[in-house]
């Protein structure tokens, strides 16, 4: 048995096959176009929160910057007051008179601090000798 193919055949399915790329091609192109879009809306949208975010970033930095500047003046104002402060010197001057061995007596009379304070200086000394 024999079959025979019709001459127009072969044409038809090519050109029913080129219908349908070129209908695939019309189709594909909206869904590009499509996702174009969705991606450039996205893209906008995240590029305005960026800016958002790095504006919010930057007054937060700035603020952080101005308190450590407050902090390291403060901390300079506390050193002076350190320095400056007479009775820190007597105190100073107590610890290391009781590392060389001096009594109570003695702390009162050299440093000029009542009797609860030289008690207090030598009591702290011993103990972080021990």
């Amino acid at each position: 048995m024999s079959f025979a193919i019709p001459s127009w055949l072969p044409w038809g399915l090519t050109a029913f096959a080129l219908g349908l790329v070129l209908l695939q091609g019309f189709i594909h192109g909206r869904r590009i176009r499509s996702l174009q879009a969705n991606v450039k809306e996205r893209c906008d949208t995240l590029g305005r929160e960026l800016h958002a975010t790095t504006s919010g970033s930057m007054g937060v930095g700035q603020r952080l910057v101005a308190c450590e500047r407050q902090l390291h003046e403060l901390r300079n104002a506390m050193d002076e007051m350190r320095q400056n402060d007479p009775l820190r010197i007597s105190y100073d001057e107590a610890a290391r008179l009781v590392d060389l061995g001096a009594d109570i007596d003695d702390l009162m009379d050299t440093c000029g601090i009542s009797r609860p304070e030289a008690e207090l200086v030598s009591a702290l000394k011993k103990r972080q000798a021990a």
